[in-house]
């Protein structure tokens, strides 16, 4: 496993490389010239010019490039263009609300969503499991914003069990008090899809050989569900966590607007609208490590799910 995870490792160093000129490529050739960008409609050549020598950007393309692999591997990409703040306190200091929102929803819908699969791919055929699977049909036809308007309205406003915006400096105070509402509903929204995805997992996998095999040695049905299928099943699984997982660091950005959160997908959001380029930047780069490394992590847990997987 070492040595598989040393390659990996080293199999990311290309692949950083690609990105890195591919963000470069689009942000100086594509993205147009910032100096405009900053400048406004109103200005002058004078102007553009010293936005310019103070950016940067009139440097070689080499040299600004060199620029930029320094910028990744120091984690100093220099102050934001719109609010004048270093972007590396940006991300530090949004990404904790984002966590503190994604995480439990995360680990809840996964845990819901992977048990009720069980319990329907076990009654699958009858009248339960059809049931379940047009409900959750229904759940994703409806807008996502639909959900957030009749969660803020019966919960926040009938109710008025929790606030319906708001965030605060301390972390069990927003916990508790301003993150059960949006964790409820994100978890509400994500638990059809992942469910039905699951339950044909469940499915493939009871269709299999070795499934009937165990049934004809008179293994009970609970058994085979939670022991054969369930560990062969977890695998694909995994994988769906893991491709989901890169995007609980960039939070949703409806939920973190709608809900007054303070998090990193609201200020991506905010940037993109701004043209704030030195914090979409850096956001896309840490995004793209933070996906392959994930991916390592994915496929290392699968030898610990399955012991039967080999590295090669």
């Amino acid at each position: 496993m070492t040595a598989y995870v040393i390659r990996r490792l080293w199999q990311m160093i290309p692949t950083l490389a690609g990105v890195i000129l591919l963000i470069f490529i689009l942000f100086n050739w594509v993205g147009g010239d910032p100096a405009h960008v900053l400048a406004g409609k109103i200005s002058n050549p004078e102007q553009i010019a010293n936005i310019r020598k103070q950016l940067g950007v009139d440097q070689p393309y080499w040299y600004q490039l060199w620029v930029f692999v320094k910028q990744v591997f120091t984690f100093d990409f220099g102050r934001s263009w719109s609010t004048n703040e270093e972007v590396s306190r940006i991300l530090i200091t949004r990404v904790g609300p984002t966590l503190t929102i994604m995480l439990p929803v995360v680990f809840i819908e996964t845990v819901l969503s992977v048990t009720f699969a069980v319990m329907v791919a076990y009654v699958r055929g009858t009248l339960t499991d059809r049931a379940i699977m047009a409900v959750c049909t229904t759940a994703m036809s409806v807008s996502f914003l639909v959900y957030i308007i009749f969660f803020q309205w019966l919960f926040g406003f009938i109710l008025g069990w929790f606030p319906v915006q708001g965030w605060s400096e301390s972390f069990w105070k927003n916990l508790v008090t301003y993150a059960p509402l949006p964790i409820m509903l994100a978890v509400a929204v994500t638990v059809a899809p992942s469910l039905r995805l699951y339950r044909s997992f469940f499915l493939d996998e009871i269709s299999q050989d070795y499934v009937r095999t165990a049934r004809a040695k008179g293994v009970p049905e609970k058994v085979v569900m939670m022991k054969h299928v369930m560990r062969n099943a977890l695998i694909p699984i995994l994988t769906n966590v893991g491709i989901a997982l890169p995007g609980v660091f960039v939070g949703s950005f409806l939920l973190e607007v709608f809900f007054s959160i303070p998090g990193l997908g609201r200020e991506i959001i905010t940037a993109v609208n701004r043209s704030d380029f030195p914090v979409i930047k850096a956001v896309t780069v840490y995004l793209a490590v933070l996906t392959m490394v994930i991916n390592l992590l994915v496929d290392v847990m699968y030898k610990f799910v399955d012991p039967r997987v080999s590295f090669k």
